[in-house]
């Protein structure tokens, strides 16, 4: 089983090998905001960061709409960062068109495991407390992984001209 965390002091080494184990790839879904793995290392720059997490929940912070990010933990082992997930509590006109509601990503060891789809289920109950309705999750074309994910939290493919494959989930 898996649950999702809030940013803490406690898990930065856990969430640090997470982001580590990419080795370079896009860190989709970390919300790192231009910040750089090897930056979040230095306690300084990690405490700046996770004080723009905690404002980023509130009002949105750099030309962001407001958001809150949550790490994916294995209840085997809680110290053990598995990914990271991010809801954008509403929609301007990027998101509708390249960035969705829900954004996530698991480090490479974890795949395959349900990790991405546990964690989509436990944000969308996120959203719905928070009063969101429905929410929109894209994905590229050449992920079949996330594809997967979002179909089986309820995702229902939008058939409208995109780059991405767009699917709403309705949390009424």
């Amino acid at each position: 089983m898996i649950r999702i965390e809030l940013p803490s002091r406690a898990l930065r080494g856990g969430w640090l090998e997470a982001m580590r184990e990419f080795e370079g790839e896009t860190l989709h879904g970390f919300s790192t905001f231009g910040y750089e793995v090897e930056e979040l290392a230095r306690p300084e720059r990690f405490e700046h960061w996770i004080a723009r997490e905690e404002r980023q929940r509130i009002e949105g912070q750099d030309g962001f709409v407001p958001a809150t990010v949550w790490w994916i933990v294995d209840d085997a082992s809680p110290g053990r960062v598995l990914g990271s997930i991010h809801l954008r509590h509403e929609l301007d006109d990027w998101l509708l068109a390249e960035g969705g509601h829900i954004g996530y990503g698991v480090r490479p060891s974890a795949r395959g495991r349900g990790v991405a789809t546990a964690a989509l289920r436990l944000v969308l109950d996120e959203a719905r407390a928070m009063g969101i309705d429905r929410v929109l999750l894209l994905c590229d074309d050449d992920n079949p992984a996330s594809r997967a994910t979002i179909v089986a939290a309820g995702g229902v493919r939008e058939d409208v001209p995109s780059p991405y494959e767009r699917s709403w989930i309705a949390l009424g």
